[in-house]
């Protein structure tokens, strides 16, 4: 009978050390087994004292064999604890990949829209596009510290600079409409005024025509006499 042999590829402690017991297991069964066979192979008959040792031989074997037997039950148990131990180890690591998957796949999922979100505010038509403001150049020629902001900040920069400029123009058209509002009410005060002398001076001229026809009357009579 051949002894067991290794496989190179088992390399955990755990399994060699039940290999190897049961190597010795193994190996301990081929002894006493031998024993037997010699015992029974034999022609002549044995004597007493022989027959006393070859049974102590054989109780020897059999107790190292039971030892053997023993260890490698207890190394075995051991070695399936472990191997338990190591598939719930081995389940609740694949729980946590999956979830870690999962988590992964959630994160290219937002990923996708936060792209498009991004590509959707870069490609939309923003209603500053529309306002007449300075060119570029313009503005950083008048506000030179802001020539090493970016593109953003510029921006907003002109965007404000232009609201100032219309709210400096508002304020102008809205002291004109005031002053426009205050000329027309001049105005109409002194047309008003206007008419009330126009009605004085008829007044004043139809009196004078009384008075002119008064003087011809008498002078026609001072004429007759």
């Amino acid at each position: 009978m051949t002894s067991m042999s290794t496989d190179p590829s088992i390399t955990s402690p755990a399994l060699l050390s039940v290999l190897q017991a049961a190597a010795r297991a193994q190996t301990q069964s081929l002894a006493i087994l031998d024993l037997l066979t010699a015992y029974h192979a034999r022609e002549d008959p044995p004597h007493d004292s022989s027959i006393l040792e070859e049974q102590l031989a054989l109780s020897k074997q059999q107790k190292l064999l039971l030892a053997h037997l023993a260890q490698l039950r207890g190394l075995n148990r051991k070695a399936v604890l472990g191997v338990r131990t190591t598939k719930a180890e081995t389940a609740e690591r694949r729980q946590e990949i999956d979830g870690l998957h999962l988590g992964l796949g959630n994160l290219y999922y937002e990923q996708r829209h936060l792209r498009g979100e991004i590509e959707a505010c870069e490609g939309y038509e923003h209603r500053f596009h529309e306002l007449s403001m300075v060119p570029v150049e313009e503005f950083l020629g008048r506000r030179p510290e802001m020539r090493g902001a970016g593109e953003h900040e510029v921006t907003i920069a002109r965007i404000e600079d232009e609201r100032v400029a219309r709210q400096g123009l508002e304020d102008v058209r809205f002291r004109l409409v005031k002053r426009k509002e205050a000329l027309v009410k001049g105005t109409a005060a002194k047309r008003e005024e206007l008419g009330r002398l126009d009605v004085e001076v008829e007044k004043w001229l139809g009196g004078q025509e009384g008075v002119r026809k008064m003087f011809e009357a008498r002078e026609k009579m001072m004429a007759a006499a």
